[in-house]
């Protein structure tokens, strides 16, 4: 019960300092996965996040419409299937992304501290196994890219 204890006491206070590392450009701990891909691939089809974040599609047409509404993101229609959307980043979010991955990058490295690059690693392919594990016995298939990504 300890390693489920601290997985649910990381998630919630990292969540917390999140939010208020990302507050001051306008984006929370839910949205700034999505940003990032979105500034990264831009034109990606808003249905292949799902896929990307293992999150359910109404959450994912709820965070998407969220960053529409504070203006950084665009969406239009994709000409080979109209059900879907392709996704850009405005100026807006071209302008903040760097200071984002910047808040990311040290939050990680916040998370890691104390470890050395070996344990960083092992701890990192701990991690990603254990995704793996839980994910393979709810029968979650990902398509796309790599689980590790």
């Amino acid at each position: 019960m300890q390693l489920l204890k601290w997985l649910s006491i990381t998630d919630r206070f990292y969540k917390i300092y999140l939010d208020k590392q990302l507050a001051p450009y306008g984006i929370n701990n839910s949205q700034y996965m999505f940003l990032i891909k979105i500034c990264r691939s831009p034109g990606i089809l808003q249905d292949s996040l799902m896929d990307m974040f293992y999150v359910h599609p109404s959450n994912i047409v709820r965070t998407v419409a969220a960053l529409e509404k504070q203006g950084m993101i665009t969406r239009s229609p994709n000409d080979k299937d109209k059900r879907t959307c392709k996704l850009y980043p405005t100026e807006r979010a071209l302008s903040i992304i760097d200071k984002i991955q910047m808040i990311c990058e040290k939050t990680e490295a916040l998370l890691l501290q104390g470890m050395s690059e070996s344990e960083q690693n092992l701890f990192m392919d701990f991690l990603i196994q254990a995704g793996r594990n839980i994910t393979s016995e709810l029968h979650i298939e990902r398509k796309g890219e790599e689980f590790n990504d």
